[in-house]
């Protein structure tokens, strides 16, 4: 009998349940159709909106914080890695072993806790702060469907009412309804009231707090990062001055192979054949003064073939350069000298004149022959789209003072073998 009567209970309570469900889609419909009026609440709507978009913001955060948690995850494997191939290349012999190894180790350690720290002051606070969403999301609904709930007893006690035909105690059942409909809502709607705005307004100290811990984590991370990088730059230095001799040949950059010395010749051929008479003056001997000056301006081309004073295009890598006065050789463009006395010598601004560091041996003809030691001034590509990634155009200060046109002079050279001259 018990058995039989706890399945009435259940049975009765779908059928309540159902009914339910029946009433609040009607009352939607009739709603939605201006048959039935909408209890209405801007300020809860707003509320609501306000906390959609904190969840939102809150959940792309968390999104975000995974992301960085798991590079810095991967950074960390990268970085062990990199050690273990050190470790292993580090003969025994040589200086600074143990210490190169202690490093390696104290460097995974502090990876290591990195990410822990991570976790523990950003992860698992966003998932706290995070976690208390659902169970309001949760009553927000609960609430909607209580709304509904009130509307619809609200209208049915007004209908009784207002019928030709009253059935007092109908009236009455009904209003027992209504006002239990309206306790019930109330009081979810009132704690909703206090909960919604407090949870929005805490929104800005949790943020602040988030984003110092992962800023104050990573600026000691970096700290203590930087003084073993230090430690290990310390030991390396170490090991090159015992071996010292045992220099590394630096090897150019790769160069695609493009008709870059046909073109400049093609265009030396037209440009330049009404300038070929026009000879520079050549400077004293021992004169400083009577040095010629060199002109670099980035400006367009003139038409009709180049003269004395004419521009050269802008490259990529120079086209934020200034216009420079170079003492050191003749001033030409496409193969024309101009002279120039009275100069003062002017220090060359960082960029234009590069000194070769190592050995070069040209593999084109349009490829300039380094030896370590060798002063290149470099110059713009007439045509930007030739430069190939780490190649500069130049013109040697050997050759220079050999052949006075630059036409003759100029070639490629790989940036690598050289370094800036301040």
């Amino acid at each position: 009998m018990a058995e039989m009567g706890s399945k009435g209970v259940t049975a009765g309570k779908i059928a309540s349940n159902v009914q339910k469900k029946l009433t609040r889609a009607q009352e939607k419909v009739l709603q939605k159709l201006g048959k039935a009026d909408e209890t209405k609440d801007e300020q809860f709507e707003q509320c609501v909106q306000n906390f959609n978009k904190q969840l939102t913001e809150g959940t792309r955060l968390q999104k975000d914080l995974r992301t960085y948690l798991a590079s810095v995850k991967a950074m960390h494997e990268a970085s062990k890695k990199l050690n273990e191939c050190l470790q292993e290349v580090y003969e025994p012999d040589w200086p600074g072993r143990d210490e190169a190894n202690k490093i390696a180790e104290n460097n995974d350690l502090l990876w290591m806790d990195y990410h822990q720290k991570l976790v523990d002051q950003a992860l698992l606070t966003m998932d706290t702060y995070l976690g208390q969403f659902p169970d309001i999301k949760s009553r927000i609904a609960k609430r909607g469907r209580k709304l509904v709930d009130y509307d619809s007893a609200r209208h049915h006690y007004e209908s009784l009412q207002t019928a030709k035909k009253k059935d007092e105690a109908k009236i009455a059942k009904a209003e027992e309804e209504l006002i239990k409909a309206q306790k019930v809502f109330e009081e979810m709607n009132v704690d909703l009231q206090e909960e919604l705005p407090s949870l929005w307004n805490s929104r800005v100290g949790f943020y602040v707090n988030t984003f110092q811990s992962i800023a104050g984590l990573e600026e000691n991370f970096h700290k203590e990062m930087s003084k073993l990088n230090q430690n290990l730059n310390d030991v390396l230095v170490g090991l090159e001055k015992q071996h010292g001799s045992n220099t590394f040949t630096v090897k150019a950059q790769p160069r695609k192979k493009s008709k870059l010395f046909s073109r400049l010749r093609r265009k030396k051929n037209s440009d330049n054949a009404p300038a070929k008479g026009n000879k520079s003056p050549s400077p004293p001997d021992g004169s400083p003064a009577a040095t010629p000056e060199i002109r670099v301006n980035h400006e367009p081309e003139p038409a009709g073939g180049a003269t004395p004073g004419a521009t050269l295009p802008k490259s990529p890598s120079q086209s934020s350069l200034p216009a420079v006065v170079v003492e050191t050789f003749p001033a030409t463009v496409n193969g024309t000298v101009e002279g120039g006395s009275g100069a003062g010598r002017l220090d060359l601004p960082p960029g234009f004149m590069f000194k070769a560091q190592h050995d070069y041996t040209a593999t084109d003809t349009d490829e300039l022959q380094l030896k370590a030691g060798d002063v290149v001034l470099v110059i713009p590509f007439q045509n930007p789209e030739e430069q190939d990634e780490g190649w500069l155009m130049g013109v040697k200060e050997s050759d220079w003072n050999q052949h006075k046109e630059l036409e003759k002079c100029r070639g490629v050279f790989p940036e690598n073998f050289t370094e800036r001259v301040p």
